[in-house]
């Protein structure tokens, strides 16, 4: 049987090395603790950020289904009025050989500047003296042409190829704004979408950082509550220690001990050197000891 000296000789080298461990368990303990913070707030900030994202995302999914569903309506629009346009030209290719004949027969008769040109011979010959006497003669001959002139002007308006070029030319004007509005409305369309693709990649590659900084957590947190329960077996194992000696001085101040007593205080020591730890009976039983 061990006495108390040869106890406290084996037993505080032990204390004394567990007091060093549990010291360097707990400054691991406490490194892998802040890791697993610093992991913590990565993974918070980069899902923030993903769900930031993710929202974006949406509101650009609404602004591409919105311009497709507008370029849909608009190429109607589109169609329609190139159809209006085709129709307008063909009725113009159509008209074309019948009005043109009849505008050069007209032209064979007379035309606009042939008869201004009369007007300003007779102008310039009044005005050299060779209708003195024949004033009325002059006067008439130029109400002549000045009502040729005016029946012509008023044959040009009338000309069916003015009218249809001037309906042509807003009807060409107005297909080309519908195509515009339908390039705009696709472009529109192709961005969203575009940018769409981009932030669906950027969130996939957030996904994986956070991912990677879950497994840091995982990783660190495993770490921490392995170097935590060392931390806490190694106290425990100093107290059961401590409580031993104290229960051995106590037990030298009492009567002399029977065998049975001083073979279970052998018995706990032996566990305590092997790394075991006691538990409140068993320090209560050798206090009783």
């Amino acid at each position: 049987m061990m006495d108390f000296d040869e106890v406290r000789g084996v037993l505080t080298p032990k204390s004394t090395s567990l007091d060093e461990k549990l010291s360097e368990f707990r400054e691991d303990r406490d490194n892998w603790n802040a890791k697993v913070k610093k992991y913590l707030t990565e993974r918070n900030e980069i899902n923030r950020q993903v769900k930031e994202l993710i929202s974006e995302v949406q509101n650009q999914k609404v602004i591409r289904d919105e311009a497709n569903s507008k370029v849909k309506d608009l190429k109607i629009i589109r169609a329609e009025r190139s159809s209006v346009l085709k129709q307008l030209r063909a009725e113009l290719q159509e008209k074309r050989p019948v009005e043109q004949k009849k505008a050069e027969k007209k032209e064979k008769k007379r035309n606009e500047r042939s008869i201004r040109n009369d007007i300003e011979k007779m102008d310039m010959k009044f005005n050299y003296g060779h209708f003195q006497g024949k004033e009325r003669n002059f006067e008439r001959q130029m109400k002549k042409l000045y009502q040729e002139l005016k029946e012509i002007k008023q044959q040009k308006k009338e000309n069916i190829f003015s009218e249809l070029e001037s309906q042509i030319r807003k009807a060409a004007k107005s297909q080309e704004e519908a195509h515009r509005l339908v390039e705009d409305a696709v472009n529109t369309a192709q961005e969203s979408h575009d940018l769409m693709i981009e932030l669906s990649e950027e969130v996939d590659r957030l996904r994986a950082k956070a991912n990677t900084s879950q497994e840091g957590v995982i990783r660190s947190k495993r770490e921490a509550d392995l170097l935590h329960n060392k931390y806490v077996v190694s106290l425990r194992s100093i107290h059961s220690i401590q409580d031993l000696f104290k229960a051995m001085i106590a037990q030298e101040k009492d009567i002399e001990d029977d065998d049975g007593s001083k073979l279970e205080v052998t018995d706990l020591m032996s566990r305590l050197m092997s790394g075991d730890t006691l538990s409140t009976e068993e320090l209560m039983a050798l206090q009783r000891n």
